[in-house]
């Protein structure tokens, strides 16, 4: 079983809370829009705190640099436990995907789509594709949005369970 830490749209702000809820976590997903490589490297140095070895994916979004573009993908394609997992910042939500993302979700077969980049939190079931969404919201301060918001969740063989919605105050 996988623990994962699910954030998004820092635009170069981290919440020092975001240590204590991801503190248990095996892996933390970073849905674009880091704000500088910095943030980033922070990140990962935070994490590293609780004398475990955390994981770090992220892709990058669209206020990114090319410091953060020349280390992460604008795409990330992966298995984590028995579930495939597609990140892409730009990405939409069922029934208002990003141009290719629906033909991508398909053809990879990908059960887990993660978007960052609306500011909104949603957590959805596509039954057309027989895949999960999730948009983790923003952590950051900048944006339009009034509460900042990360995702928690397991990856268990197969099944994702025990999602919690975390508000940052």
């Amino acid at each position: 079983m996988k623990r994962i830490g699910l954030i998004s749209d820092t635009h170069g702000y981290l919440d020092e809370a975001v240590f204590e809820h991801f503190k248990n976590c095996d892996e933390v997903w970073h849905a674009g829009d880091f704000g500088h490589y910095g943030l980033a490297d922070d990140l990962q140095k935070g994490l590293e705190l609780n004398d475990k070895s955390v994981i770090l994916r992220g892709v990058y979004g669209n206020i990114d640099g090319r410091d953060i573009s020349s280390f992460y993908p604008e795409n990330l394609l992966f298995t984590c436990e028995n579930v495939k997992v597609m990140i892409q910042h730009i990405g939409g939500y069922p029934g208002r995907y990003a141009p290719g993302i629906k033909e991508l979700i398909r053809d990879e077969k990908v059960q887990l789509f993660i978007s960052g980049h609306s500011h909104i939190l949603k957590v959805m079931f596509d039954e057309k594709l027989q895949c999960l969404h999730m948009n983790p919201g923003a952590a950051g301060k900048q944006g339009w949005h009034k509460v900042r918001t990360l995702i928690r969740f397991a990856i268990d063989g197969e099944n994702i369970k025990d999602c919690e919605v975390i508000e940052l105050n």
